[in-house]
């Protein structure tokens, strides 16, 4: 190694960092945040370093640096554009044994600053020594997607019970068992969402009784309209962690490559009339794998409270005692008008959307109508693409003119995503013609004639008798 990495200490230490530009804010900024006692040497100051100054936050000295500034000093940054002026500090510092950094030159470093992902008391620091500090910023920016906020509560919960699990334990394996079960269960996730207390209760009812079974959960989780880039940083974590994943036909394999690899799978179907496993039989599997200890993710398409029976679920959960969460997931609809170029609300076209599922579980259609059909609005339909001659009959009976845009919207999101866009007359013929499959969405309403012009993530399939 070029670098030997460290953490330094600078609570109340002296630091001093020489220059008052825009590089000496964000140094600043990142010693202030260890605790430093900072002098700045500069003839002038950025407003930030200005406004720190008048605060007493940092001690400013109006003038050139000189060699004797360093003295006494815990750690020494230059930050100016004068390269000898930047030698000069360096020089001085490290003959003194102090450690010093030349911001942008490593040559002129004796320690380089690292890109630092901070979960206080959790830190992490990634360094390509000096010589390429951009990918070291990719590196933190892909580290910072994966590692919650919550992770700096749950280090400083579990180190308030070292000592306890030292003791309870007797040799390191046990220890280790025992950690792994705990930052990677129920417990840790009452930690990261604020419940302290009720962590707090579980983890001394553990400690006294080692043996006791650890308590299982479920998560229902988005997995949104299909692209894996567009999960939550918290639905990636839980679907790394889940012992058993419960899908059904809308999540797109590319997603199912996320979740952990030993983590057992169960399809459970969703497709019109055709299910796998009844919903009945769904949330008794539910419960049952949960009260096994296990840690189940219910992984669904969209969002699991908008039409992805979510409602239901929890409701037979709560029933039995099994502890849950939501995790909420980029809808099917947001996402697929998004990337169809259809905005679902406009000033000039639409000032409200309505979103509607196409059939009832007996296949009938059903909707309010007079609703539906009012001017100025949105209308996205899902579920309804085997019933599209229905549907579009029936909005034009209702008063729609048979000219309306409307859309539908194929795998959206995804690589294989098609956007045909007709009218409400044109529609249903286009999706025979087109072969379009599920899952897909239907849109209705002034603001589909905007997707041939809007359409950026892939140009939009159209017909003759389409919209605009």
């Amino acid at each position: 190694m070029e670098y030997f990495p460290i953490f330094l200490r600078l609570q109340d230490e002296p630091c001093l960092l020489v220059g008052g530009g825009e590089v000496a804010v964000r140094k600043a900024r990142l010693l202030l945040s260890a605790g430093a006692r900072l002098t700045v040497v500069s003839p002038a100051l950025m407003p930030e370093l200005v406004a720190l100054a008048a605060s007493g936050a940092i001690r400013h000295l109006p003038r050139a640096v000189a060699a004797e500034d360093v003295a006494g000093q815990r750690l020494v940054v230059a930050a100016t554009d004068d390269r000898e002026v930047n030698r000069m500090v360096s020089q001085a510092a490290q003959a003194q044994g102090i450690p010093a950094n030349v911001v942008d030159d490593p040559e002129l470093s004796s320690y380089v600053t690292p890109a630092i992902i901070d979960r206080s008391p959790l830190v992490i620091a990634v360094s390509t020594g000096g010589g390429v500090p951009v990918l070291a910023r990719l590196i933190r920016a892909r580290l910072e997607s994966l590692i919650p906020a919550g992770f700096g509560n749950l280090a400083r919960f579990a180190s308030r019970f070292r000592d306890q699990v030292k003791a309870r334990f007797g040799n390191v394996e046990q220890r280790r068992a025992f950690w792994e079960s705990v930052l990677e269960g129920p417990l840790a996730e009452r930690v990261m969402n604020g419940d302290e207390a009720a962590a707090e209760a579980e983890m001394l009812a553990r400690l006294a009784a080692v043996d006791t079974p650890p308590s299982g959960a479920v998560y229902l989780v988005g997995a949104g309209p299909g692209n894996p880039d567009l999960l939550t940083f918290r639905a990636l974590r839980l679907m790394q962690q889940a012992d058993v994943v419960l899908y059904d036909n809308l999540v797109a394999e590319p997603l199912l490559e996320l979740v952990r690899r030993d983590a057992e799978r169960i399809f459970v179907g969703k497709q019109r009339a055709n299910h796998t496993l009844p919903q009945e039989d769904i949330n008794s599997l539910m419960v049952r794998l949960a009260g096994e200890g296990k840690r189940v993710l219910r992984l669904k398409g969209g969002d699991p409270f908008t039409f992805g029976r979510g409602g239901e679920e929890i409701e037979a959960l709560a029933a039995e005692g099994i502890p849950f969460e939501v995790v909420p997931g980029i809808t099917s609809a947001s996402g697929a008008a998004a990337y169809a170029g259809i905005p679902l609300t406009h000033r000039d076209h639409a000032q409200s959307v309505t979103f509607v599922t196409g059939h009832k579980q007996d296949g009938s259609i059903t909707l309010d109508w007079p609703a539906l059909t009012r001017e100025q609005q949105t209308v996205v339909v899902y579920m309804g693409l085997s019933m599209a001659a229905e549907l579009c009959t029936e909005f034009i009976r209702h008063g729609k003119a048979a000219s309306t845009p409307a859309a539908v919207v194929e795998r959206a999101t995804t690589l294989q995503q098609r956007t045909v866009v007709g009218t409400l007359e044109t529609l249903p013929g286009l999706i025979q013609a087109h072969s379009i499959s599920s899952p897909a969405l239907i849109i209705v309403g002034d603001v589909v004639a905007l997707s041939p012009r809007l359409g950026w993530f892939r140009r939009a399939e159209t017909a003759p008798g389409k919209a605009g």
